[in-house]
């Protein structure tokens, strides 16, 4: 999968709406860094309502494992941009999504892959642990 061309979403390993050992998605979009996702502490901007609006009707609905969980998450994103900055925002959406809490997330794997403006992506992986 490391050099096939990102769709604009791509599910494997499921068959039917069944929890499954393990969850792959793929979604194109420009993952949101914390930085742009908050006004202060306490009220999030309108670019991050848009971004959770999208991932939320673009991501698969689909059911998890039971958890524990170990994460995967690959982003390919802005060379300068920190490569923990899409973390959050996109870890709080999951869990409104699919309802897990991220206490339960005991192993998480974070990749960057610097790419071109217009690239940018998400893969992410949630499976039993």
């Amino acid at each position: 999968m490391k050099n096939e061309k990102k769709t604009d979403l791509t599910i494997l390993n499921f068959d039917n709406n069944e929890a499954q050992e393990s969850m792959d998605f793929t979604i194109n979009i420009v993952p949101l860094s914390v930085n742009e996702a908050w006004q202060g502490r306490r009220y999030k901007t309108d670019r991050y309502k848009l971004y959770e609006k999208e991932l939320l009707y673009r991501l698969p609905a689909k059911e998890l494992p039971k958890p524990p969980y170990k994460v995967h998450f690959e982003f390919g994103i802005n060379p300068l941009m920190d490569w923990d900055n899409p973390i959050k925002p996109l870890q709080d959406i999951l869990q409104k999504k699919y309802g897990f809490n991220d206490r339960d997330v005991l192993m998480a794997v974070v990749e960057k892959k610097p790419v071109k403006r217009g690239q940018e992506y998400i893969n992410a992986t949630i499976s039993a642990f």
